[in-house]
């Protein structure tokens, strides 16, 4: 099982007048293969820059706003100060607003779990928390900011240790109204089929052990890396310190004087344009992402792909 040292946040869970010292640390890794970009040519790596997506110019990231768009094609624009005034206050603590039974929470609603580690000399009253939920079945609905985002998450006791699951908010999954279901209930099978169907169930059943899970396409990829590398195989990449301006990017200055000059013409106004491209700059939407050549996605959608 892996585990995080060091400590992530520092607060505490409160519920009623209860207050426990905890540190955050984290339960789960990802361990997925780190694929990087490389330009096969020269093995120089592929980086990223804000294009501007109607003109393809690169722009600073000074010229860059935040904007929600509200309907097709139209933006409403965000301030920092705005954006600022409306983040989750940091309270460091962890509140407990209900404790439900511990089969009452989907599946579907885990995100993230981290461990809680007492801290302050609050070994005893942490012990006495996770034996209670231990003795009751139930477990902890809390509410938490971490790195000014604000959490719904579980408190769950799990052998020696309290875990925090941060969970999905109720608006973020969906539902299964739309989904062709069977009807529950023993009435949708029949006896027989349900008692094999029971019996296999059975004969498959063992103990949980995590060891017994591994990811088969990581390993047999780290394998090939390995065996490539000591054959002599592995190519050396150089970080450059700026990157060259890449071809695709050559703007055609002329055409875009002479594009600006017609839209002026055409207003009677030499000042016409200057709001287009006043939007167009600024015109980056916060959900949906740019869609960008190889050479300019960055490196977590390189992963991704």
């Amino acid at each position: 099982m892996a585990t995080g040292s060091r400590t992530l946040w520092k607060g505490a869970i409160t519920f009623g007048l209860v207050h426990i010292p905890v540190g955050l640390h984290t339960a789960a890794t990802t361990e997925g293969v780190d694929f990087d970009w490389l330009d096969k040519r020269s093995m120089d790596p592929v980086g990223y820059k804000r294009v501007n997506k109607r003109t393809g110019r690169e722009i600073t990231k000074d010229n860059i706003v935040k904007g929600v768009e509200y309907e097709d094609g139209k933006y409403v624009i965000i301030g920092p100060e705005e954006i600022e005034a409306v983040f989750p206050k940091t309270t460091q603590t962890i509140t407990i607003e209900r404790f439900i039974e511990s089969n009452e929470l989907p599946f579907v609603f885990l995100e993230r779990p981290y461990y809680l580690a007492p801290i302050n000399k609050s070994d005893k009253v942490y012990a006495l928390l996770r034996e209670a939920l231990i003795c009751t079945g139930k477990i902890g609905l809390a509410k938490v900011v971490i790195a000014t985002k604000q959490h719904l998450a579980a408190l769950v006791p799990s052998g020696a240790a309290l875990v925090l699951s941060l969970l999905r908010w109720g608006d973020e999954v969906k539902t299964v109204d739309n989904l062709e279901l069977p009807a529950e209930g023993r009435k949708a099978v029949s006896a027989a089929e349900l008692k094999m169907a029971t019996q296999l169930v059975e004969e498959m059943s063992g103990k949980w052990d995590p060891a017994d899970f591994k990811d088969e396409f990581r390993i047999q990829v780290m394998k090939l890396v390995e065996k490539k590398a000591k054959a002599g195989e592995g190519k050396t990449v150089l970080e450059p310190e700026e990157e060259a301006p890449q071809s695709a990017d050559v703007i055609d200055l002329t055409a875009l004087l002479q594009r600006s000059l017609k839209s002026g013409a055409k207003s009677g106004s030499p000042s016409a344009a200057k709001p287009q491209a006043s939007k167009a700059s600024s015109k980056k939407p916060s959900k949906k992402p740019l869609a960008k050549s190889a050479s300019q996605r960055s490196g977590a959608e390189r992963k991704a792909a």
